[in-house]
């Protein structure tokens, strides 16, 4: 039994702006997202369709080109669609990284030049991901829109992504503790009474501190934020929620419900029909037992079209089964 819907879930919080789909590769997260951006759209709100995957899909989903900019939803008032490029996020970083590094070498009086540092630091993947992060909080701060939903990566880098302005803060409080203890000391060991010159480094860490303060205030607002789970009625999907539900909960990142997608109608499928369909419908009914035990905030059932989910028109059709009331 359905305990709530997506539709009761937003009527329940009137004030929600920020909606997350997310969940293992192949389960239809940009599908939902779609269907829930074009429903908030169609509420008369001004929306934005993002993705925070690196591989998008939205210009696909969409039949138009989104890639690079919030780029207008054709057929749709109130929507904007943005496939995000961490390419320009990325030549910024480092121009503004080696700045820092030059910065802090000239402090330090070092003699080595910062591109060995930068190059180094850059070619780790983990700084696409602050990149990326960096396109979404952006976003979110630059509150142009009534609603923001997001399409995301698969959810162990979604996990990554949305739990960075926690680690970023702890970092950040680590750094900055660091930064105090040198101060002093160079102080402390120093024969010069000359004033200590302005640290490069000090100023940057306070901003992006109180940066990440306030990211981490909008995702983990219940009454702003929430992440919708998506899954199909089989083991993989189901495993890969039941290993970071409880993650996101702990971060403080506010779990709005499990949304089960592409189910196979059995009132459709009479004795008569291949045994490869039969055994589908019996091995959809046995998992979704086991969802029923595992999720108790399931807000919708999705069924499997008759055809593959592409454009608007399709959209609406999803939105209804995921708002349906």
């Amino acid at each position: 039994m359905i305990t709530t819907n997506t539709c009761q879930f937003l009527a329940e919080h009137p004030q929600m702006k920020y909606l997350f789909f997310g969940g293992k590769g192949g389960v239809g997260k940009t599908v939902m997202a779609g269907a829930a951006a074009l429903w908030m759209a169609r509420q008369g709100k001004r929306t934005l369709l993002a993705s925070t995957n690196p591989v998008h899909s939205l210009s696909s989903l969409l039949d138009q080109d989104v890639f690079g900019k919030p780029t207008p939803v054709k057929g749709v008032p109130n929507l904007w669609a943005y496939e995000i490029d961490t390419k320009d996020t990325i030549a910024k970083s480092k121009v503004e990284l080696t700045q820092k590094i030059e910065w802090f070498l000239r402090y330090a009086d070092i003699k080595t030049k910062a591109d060995e540092f930068v190059e180094s630091a850059t070619m780790n993947p983990a700084f696409e991901e602050s990149a990326m992060f960096e396109n979404m909080i952006d976003l979110m701060f630059e509150d142009k829109y009534e609603a923001y939903v997001f399409d995301t990566a698969p959810t162990a880098n979604a996990r990554r992504l949305l739990g960075m302005s926690s680690v970023y803060s702890m970092w950040v409080n680590k750094m900055l503790q660091s930064r105090e203890e040198a101060r002093s000391l160079k102080e402390l060991l120093s024969y010069s009474k000359k004033k200590e010159e302005k640290d490069p480094l000090m100023e940057y860490l306070v901003n992006l501190r109180l940066r990440m303060e306030r990211a981490k205030k909008l995702l983990t607002d219940d009454q702003k934020t929430a992440f919708f789970f998506i899954t199909l009625p089989e083991a993989l999907p189901i495993a890969v929620i039941k290993r970071f539900i409880n993650w996101f909960k702990d971060f403080g990142i506010p779990v709005g419900g499990v949304i089960v997608n592409m189910l196979i109608d059995k009132e459709s499928v009479g004795p008569d029909a291949p045994e490869f369909v039969r055994n589908r419908v019996l091995m959809q009914e046995r998992y979704m037992e086991e969802i029923w035990r595992s999720f108790p905030n399931v807000c919708a059932l999705v069924p499997l079209f008759e055809t593959e989910v592409r454009g608007v028109p399709m959209l609406e059709r999803v939105a209804e089964r995921v708002f349906a009331r």
